[in-house]
């Protein structure tokens, strides 16, 4: 028994030891020690930026319908653009502009002058990633309240959406600003258009712009905590690379009311970009126009434009990165239907990144150009008000 117990002494002192240990490495991770491998990856996977991608128009035109139309009745527009799905996927904030009227079949199916959808084609722009639409108009009085009624509801069941703003089914809706939350930062987004083909039928349908109101929604939003503000604007000449006079004294408007960030479009083509200072030296950036997203148009400036991709940095909200995903809306006619204008013989959509682009493809649609015409075009536009603002592959988003 005297042996056995010489020989148990020291275990139990070894035990004690052992646990004295690991008490006190328990008590100096619990204050402040070095973060264990498994903390160090979470906190390596903190976000540091919100990305926003921003597309221009999407427009159902009679050619993009007949495209999308299927053999029982129903659309499927997503085909046409199914280059982009993973493209929007690298973005949080999915800007795109939708100018036309969705009021579906029930209100008759119709394209240019005056456009009415299927539902189907809002529901495929949340499909392809949109959650952040603007919808506010010069065609949103092409036809009567009710379309732009059935055009909100058919937005209100997209899921996944963190606005939509620009048309309104009552006056409660116009009057509001619209938010939502990304990565703990709350962004305010308003939606206007400086024209409309057809004078407005009643005051809230469509928020037109006038400078009153968006003093208000600025103020309202800013009281509201939001800490970025995105306007999106229809305004300028169509067709028109160059920002005129109107855009400019708007743009600088919204820069003195503190707008982060100016979405131009209704040009159809792209225009510059331009930084502008609010009186407090804020900076607020202007794309004065997006261009054409999803179309059949023909100049092709319509055809040849992209995605403005930027990086707001979550602790500045400054943007920290600046550019542009060149693509190419395709179509096929021969010569002889293109000088005629046969508009109903185009054939072969499809939407690419311009980096998929041949020439054969160009030669097919019957556009006079080459992709390093294009190239330099875009690139010349987007920088000639002292941007310098890179063209980008898909393979560097």
């Amino acid at each position: 028994m005297r042996k056995l117990a010489l020989l148990l002494v020291p275990l139990v002192i070894i035990g004690v030891g052992v646990g004295v240990w690991r008490h006190s490495l328990a008590g100096k991770r619990a204050s402040g020690s070095p973060p264990t491998a498994k903390n160090q990856t979470t906190e390596k996977a903190q976000p540091t930026i919100i990305r926003l991608l921003a597309a221009g128009d999407f427009i159902a035109h009679d050619s993009v319908n007949t495209a999308a139309k299927k053999s029982d009745g129903s659309y499927d527009y997503l085909p046409l653009m199914s280059d982009f799905t993973s493209v929007f996927k690298t973005a949080d904030v999915r800007f795109c502009n939708d100018p036309i009227l969705n009021g579906g079949k029930v209100l008759g199916i119709t394209g240019y002058p005056k456009f009415n959808s299927p539902t189907e084609f809002v529901a495929d722009m949340g499909r392809l990633g949109c959650n952040l639409i603007n919808t506010a108009s010069n065609h949103s009085f092409d036809f009567s309240q009710a379309n732009i009624t059935a055009s909100v509801d058919a937005w209100a069941g997209v899921p996944d959406v963190l606005a939509v703003a620009g048309q309104n089914r009552n006056q409660a809706e116009h009057d509001s600003v619209h938010y939502f939350t990304v990565k703990g930062i709350k962004f305010a987004f308003l939606a206007y258009t400086t024209y409309s083909n057809t004078p407005p039928a009643n005051s809230y349908g469509v928020d037109m712009f006038t400078q009153q109101l968006a003093t208000e929604q600025v103020k309202t939003a800013k009281q509201n905590g939001a800490q970025i503000i995105i306007a999106s604007m229809r305004w300028g000449t169509e067709y028109s690379g160059d920002v005129n006079a109107a855009q400019k004294t708007h743009a600088q408007f919204l820069a003195d009311q503190g707008v982060d960030v100016v979405l131009g479009h209704g040009p159809h083509v792209l225009q510059p970009v331009q930084q502008l200072a609010g009186p407090s030296g804020k900076k607020t950036l202007v794309w004065y126009s997006l261009g054409n997203f999803l179309n059949t148009q023909e100049p092709p400036e319509t055809l040849f434009n992209g995605l403005a991709i930027m990086d707001f940095d979550i602790k500045t909200l400054q943007i920290t990165t600046t550019e542009y995903l060149p693509i190419y809306m395709h179509y096929e006619w021969t010569a002889e239907q293109a000088k005629a204008d046969a508009i109903s013989t185009r054939h072969n959509l499809h939407l690419y990144l311009l980096q998929d682009t041949t020439q054969s493809m160009i030669d097919a649609q019957q556009l006079h150009t080459t992709v390093n015409d294009q190239k330099a075009r875009i690139t010349k536009t987007l920088n000639s008000y002292g941007q310098t603002i890179p063209l980008i592959t898909s393979s560097q988003l």
